[in-house]
C-alpha cells in the first residue's frame, strides 16, 4: 500500500496517522477544505495536502481512483437534533462512509480503514453513537469487494488533544468545575497507540473484515479524569458532580455558545460506558500506554523552549 488517501487527515488523530505513514515512506494524500488547517503536514516530504471537498461525489471519486488504500477518520461531536440522528451526523458519519465505499468499489480499491467509536450501536444512547453504528453498517455493506477494518476507540488523549487539555485550561481560570456525567466510565487511549493500530493493520490480512475496540489499560470516571488534568496542570480545583437535570440545563445553554464545548447529545453519549474488556488484538502490534505516563508532563506549564520543541516535533522537523 504505497498511495494512501487519508480523509480527515488534518485532525488530531489524522495527523498522528499521517506522520507515521510518511515515516514509512508511503505517499499520503490529505484532502481538506482549507489547506491552512493542514500546514503542519505540508513539511512532510511524502505528504500532499490538497484543497478538496470530499462530500462532492466527483471530487471524492477522483481522489480514491489514485489510491491503493483509503483511511476514513471524519467525525463530529456536535450536530442538529433528529431521529435517529440529525442531518450533520448523517452527513459526516453515514453518507460520507457510504460514498467512500461506493468510490472504492468503482475504482477497484479494496483496502479501507474506518474510524468508528467504542459503544457504537444502532440503539445507542446518543445520536453520535447511533450514527457511528450506521456508518459501520455502510462500510460492511461493501461486502467481499472490500478488505475493510473498523476501529472503535474510547476517548483519545495526547499532547494536543481537546479533552484533557481543555479540562486543564478550565481549571487554570475557574474556581471550581461543575461537571455533568461525572460518574461516566471511560478508558482513554493514547493517540499514538491508535495511529500505530491503523498503520500496522494496513498491510495485515489478519485484520481484514475485523472490528477492533481500542482502549487504554485503565478505566476512569470522567470526574477522575478532570481531577487528574487539574493536578497535572498544577491547578487542581474542586469538581462538582451535577445531577442530570442541572447537567442537561448546562448543556442546553452551552449549545448556543459560539464555541460548543458540551451538548445534550454529549451527555447522552456518557450514559454508555466507553470501556471494553478486550485489550489490543495481538495482530495490531500495540501495547497501550498509561495515561499518567504520557500526559503528566504535557499538561504542566511549558517553558518557551519546551513549547518550541513541541511545535518543532509536530511539524516533523
Amino acid at each position: 500500500m504505497r498511495n494512501i488517501l487519508v480523509v480527515g487527515g488534518s485532525g488530531f488523530v489524522g495527523s498522528a496517522i499521517v506522520r507515521r505513514l510518511a515515516a514509512k515512506g508511503a505517499r499520503v494524500v490529505v484532502p481538506t477544505r482549507r489547506r491552512e488547517r493542514a500546514k503542519h503536514l505540508i513539511v512532510l516530504p511524502t505528504v500532499d495536502v490538497v484543497e478538496a471537498d470530499v462530500h462532492e461525489p466527483g471530487t471524492l471519486a477522483g481522489l480514491v481512483a489514485r489510491a491503493d488504500a483509503v483511511v476514513n477518520l471524519v467525525g463530529i461531536l456536535h450536530g442538529d437534533r433528529g431521529t435517529p440522528f440529525g442531518s450533520a451526523f448523517r452527513r459526516a458519519h453515514v453518507d460520507l462512509p457510504a460514498a467512500i465505499v461506493a468510490a472504492c468499489q468503482t475504482a477497484g480499491v479494496r483496502r479501507l480503514l474506518h474510524m468508528s467509536a467504542l459503544g457504537a450501536d444502532a440503539a445507542g444512547s446518543s445520536m453520535y453513537l447511533r450514527s457511528k453504528a450506521a456508518g459501520e453498517a455502510a462500510v460492511r455493506s461493501g461486502g467481499n469487494a472490500l478488505d475493510w477494518t473498523i476501529f472503535r476507540p474510547s476517548v483519545i488523549f495526547g499532547r494536543d488533544d481537546s479533552f484533557l487539555n481543555l479540562f486543564a485550561a478550565m481549571q487554570r481560570v475557574a474556581p471550581f468545575i461543575p461537571l455533568g456525567g461525572a460518574h461516566a466510565r471511560l478508558q482513554p487511549v493514547h493517540v499514538e497507540d491508535v495511529a500505530r493500530a491503523f498503520v500496522n493493520s494496513l498491510d495485515a490480512p489478519a485484520t481484514f473484515g475485523q472490528a477492533y475496540d481500542l482502549a487504554g489499560p485503565r478505566v476512569y470516571t470522567l470526574g477522575e479524569l478532570v481531577r487528574f488534568a487539574g493536578r497535572a496542570a498544577g491547578c487542581p480545583r474542586a469538581v462538582m458532580a451535577l445531577p442530570d437535570p442541572l447537567a442537561r440545563l448546562q448543556a442546553f445553554c452551552m449549545e448556543f455558545a459560539p464555541v460548543k464545548l458540551l451538548s445534550r447529545d454529549n451527555l447522552d453519549s456518557l450514559k454508555t460506558d466507553s470501556v471494553t474488556t478486550s485489550g489490543f488484538a495481538p495482530e495490531l502490534g500495540v501495547v497501550p500506554a498509561a495515561m499518567e505516563a504520557v500526559m503528566t508532563r504535557h499538561l504542566a506549564h511549558e517553558t518557551p523552549r519546551e513549547r518550541y520543541m513541541r511545535l518543532r516535533d509536530r511539524s516533523g522537523r
